[in-house]
């Protein structure tokens, strides 16, 4: 390994496994790559094609199933080597009681620096970040936008010489992302190497040199944007603006010519984001993937008509019933045993009870040919003592 390589990856593989030590997923399958000192490297893919593991393996936090690794010239798994590395999680993990400065001076002591340059780095790190007048309130207190400016404060306090940034403008207003493609221009220019992961391609055009494309845990494109994205079948002219008539004798002394010394003649580029689904959609066609692919019809249950009296459950109706008190009250046989019908404010009511004491007896069968539920002693003493209540009142 050359000095200017800070990390190299042959044939790197991991493989999940069961319980039973089983192929569980191939998260990553052989890729290659090499990061050069100074470099913006980004590493791109859909969700579940193996990024995120990537990163774990270059951190020291998952053992590579086969193939090599190397960060900056040792294992990525030494002590020594994590020292020499900043890193910011997707997810920004901060102690929320601890103040701005305060996150920061603790991350500093796990790198054993000594008070004084904890507190130098401090000021110049909130500065730079935009939360010096918040340097005294509580994290938990943050925003998300301000939670990430933090966090990349803390993943540079140790002045690493490799910085690996997960999703760093998530959360972050306009403002914020330019300082942070900022900074991270600014790294590079001073010989650090950056490793980007991020969904906003825009931002990865902003600052990458060179990009990686995965899919299914393989590589499915590298190299630098101003090779990948330059359409070679082209050709871009550009020019002062010209009038219409100006226009029309160009090209018709093109339509005679090859070239016009006044004209920048330079290839045109598509944009990373058609690049990076144009990719995506080659590769889904070869191959599966165990992670997330493009969304398909909704799911049944989410298309029914919420208001639909067929899609409520069952119970749901018959509180309903019982939250109405203008039902129509059922109709008695003439000559019922007890005298005369009840009232109808109590009627719906009991016929509510007989039918909640039905449907509390689940897979019973009709004891006799008047369909009457054959349910429990306990809970036919209960119903009985309900109705002999609202008869009452």
């Amino acid at each position: 390994m050359t000095d200017d390589i800070v990390i190299e990856a042959g044939g790197l593989t991991k493989i999940f496994r069961d319980f039973w030590h089983r192929p569980k997923a191939k998260a990553v399958n052989g890729i290659d790559f090499i990061v050069r000192r100074g470099q913006v490297f980004g590493l791109l893919g859909p969700n579940g094609s193996g990024k995120s593991t990537t990163v774990k393996m270059l951190l020291g936090l998952l053992y590579p199933s086969r193939g090599k690794l190397e960060v900056l010239g040792e294992s990525p798994r030494k002590v020594d080597t994590k020292r020499r590395i900043g890193y910011l999680p997707e997810e920004t993990y901060l102690y929320r009681y601890l103040t701005a400065a305060e996150s920061l001076d603790f991350f500093g002591s796990l790198f054993n620096m000594p008070p004084s340059e904890r507190e130098k780095r401090t000021e110049q790190l909130l500065e730079m970040v935009g939360l010096t007048s918040a340097r005294n309130r509580p994290v938990g207190e943050f925003s998300k936008g301000m939670a990430r400016r933090i966090g990349l404060a803390q993943a540079l306090i140790n002045d690493p010489e490799l910085v690996i940034l997960d999703e760093p403008t998530s959360g972050l207003d306009p403002i914020g992302c330019r300082e942070v493609k900022d900074v991270i221009k600014i790294l590079a220019e001073r010989g650090k190497t950056v490793v980007l992961c991020s969904h906003l391609l825009a931002d990865v055009e902003d600052v990458c040199d060179e990009v990686l494309v995965l899919y299914g845990g393989k590589v499915r494109a590298s190299g630098t944007l101003k090779d990948m994205l330059r359409i070679e079948d082209r050709t871009r002219i550009t020019a002062p603006r010209l009038s219409p008539e100006e226009t029309n004798a160009v090209l018709a002394f093109l339509r005679e010519k090859t070239g016009c010394g006044e004209l920048t003649v330079d290839h045109p580029s598509m944009n990373l984001e058609e690049f990076f689904l144009d990719v995506v959609r080659k590769a889904r066609e070869s191959m599966e993937t165990s992670g997330a692919r493009s969304g398909g019809t909704v799911a049944e249950y989410l298309r029914q008509n919420a208001d639909s009296a067929e899609t409520r459950p069952k119970s749901e109706t018959v509180l309903s019933q019982l939250a109405v008190g203008t039902q129509t009250p059922p109709q008695y046989p003439q000559g019922q045993e007890g005298g005369s019908p009840p009232p109808a404010s109590c009627a719906p009511k009991t016929e509510v009870l007989d039918q909640l004491s039905a449907d509390s007896v689940e897979g019973q069968k009709p004891a006799d040919d008047d369909k009457t539920i054959a349910a429990p002693e306990n809970t036919k003493k209960s119903s009985d003592k309900l109705k002999r209540m609202l008869n009452q009142n």
